[in-house]
């Protein structure tokens, strides 16, 4: 097995149904598939880890599964972070430059930054992302990069993406007792609509809702920046256990029957329609009947939704709709229950397949996996290129004097 090359990418996703590891590299400035590796989780509860040792033990399952394709040694990561603990807030603030016009620099908008980020926070809060929604040049609103541009008086709006810091240190722990390093924490709701929204609907305004086994994380993008983050406590294992009381079976095979007959719409099922089923005797069971245990949970799963996207005031900012992402997208009738509950069309996100990857990864559950890899690939050539201009700056420095 040859060692990590430089060029590669590792993200880790550690899930409350599977912990998936994905394997990236760039060859030819080409971001494509490596290999990967996917284990059912263990040690989870209600979307966060409750045992390391038992959960640590998945991790490094699926990373050597993942080592034994890609056919490379892995030891650092990017981990992904997501549930019921994020939490997202915006704010502004800004500098005056001087007392005459001068060009923006790089360290100009830092500090417009770090004047937008000094607010009050819990101490448990940890930062995920700083995401700049627009800067403000003189009272001149809708500027993304103010670099090089002249002005008195630079201001800032923020997005500030938080989670629990207990729980990032919880996931970090967990991924170095499986013998990975942490370089870096991405929030998946913003890792999953980087491989499945379009520019346009990022534009025009799109909620990206990641449906994941306890938790729905959601990203709203408006006029092409992050709006809004946060998380409900509704996911997949909600519909599972749902389906387990009412029908008094196991968990198991209630999976089983959603992932096969499950529908979020009861009308969209036909009346008669009927399978076959032990439990524990054989018995005739009616397919409505389990599409009536599971709207109501559907449709107050979009009912939460609504309300968070009314009190972060991002309601009206649909104006491309909601793209559904996540496990728990691909159960029937869910797009129509989300088009009902917040009136905006509705899709199912399938993340944008990377060169070489296999069919089977083409698949909603694998979108936060996947934006991960196109995310760290993204922001390590922006980090390259600003070093790169750095340089320039610096070098132009040390010749200037000689002319």
């Amino acid at each position: 097995m040859g060692q990590k090359p430089e060029n590669t990418i590792v993200v880790l996703d550690i899930g409350s149904a599977g912990t998936r590891v994905l394997v990236g590299d760039v060859h030819e400035q080409v971001l494509r598939y490596r290999g990967h590796g996917v284990v059912e989780s263990v040690g989870m509860r209600k979307g966060l880890i409750a045992e390391l040792a038992p959960a640590a033990k998945t991790v490094r399952a699926a990373s050597e599964q993942a080592e034994h394709v890609a056919r490379v040694n892995i030891d650092t990561c990017m981990v992904g972070i997501g549930g019921p603990h994020v939490r997202g807030l915006n704010t502004s603030g800004g500098l005056q430059l001087g007392r005459g016009m001068r060009e923006i620099t790089r360290e100009d908008v830092r500090a417009a930054v770090d004047h937008a980020r000094a607010i009050e926070r819990p101490a448990d809060r940890e930062i995920l992302h700083l995401l700049p929604r627009q800067f403000i040049l003189d009272e001149q609103p809708g500027i993304f990069d103010p670099v090089g541009m002249v002005g008195a008086r630079l201001e800032v709006e923020l997005h500030i993406a938080t989670c629990s810091g207990s729980a990032l240190q919880s996931a970090v722990t967990c991924a170095n007792r499986a013998g990975l390093e942490v370089s870096e924490a991405v929030l998946e709701s913003i890792a999953s609509a980087e491989c499945t929204l379009s520019a346009d609907e990022r534009e025009l305004g799109v909620c990206l809702l990641d449906i994941g086994a306890h938790s729905s994380d959601m990203a709203v993008f408006f006029e092409g920046a992050v709006a809004y983050t946060a998380s409900v406590p509704i996911g997949g294992a909600h519909f599972t256990n749902d389906l387990a009381i009412g029908l008094q079976m196991p968990v198991a095979q209630a999976e089983e029957l959603k992932r096969q007959y499950g529908n979020a719409v009861v009308t969209a099922v036909p009346q008669l329609a009927e399978i076959e089923i032990a439990n524990p005797q054989p018995q005739r069971l009616a397919l409505r009947t389990i599409a009536e245990i599971l709207e109501p949970r559907a449709r107050e799963l979009m009912y939460f939704v609504r309300e968070s996207l009314r009190q972060g005031g991002v309601i009206d900012a649909l104006g491309a709709g909601c793209v559904l992402t996540g496990g728990g997208s691909m159960l029937p009738g869910m797009l129509d229950v989300t088009e009902s509950q917040l009136r905006v069309p509705a899709r199912t996100g399938l993340p944008v397949p990377l060169p070489q990857m296999p069919a089977a990864l083409n698949h909603p559950s694998w979108a936060a996996s996947i934006g991960m890899i196109l995310y760290a690939h993204r922001t390590h050539a922006m980090r390259a290129a600003e070093d790169n201009r750095s340089l320039r700056a610096r070098l132009r420095a040390m010749i200037a004097p000689s002319f």
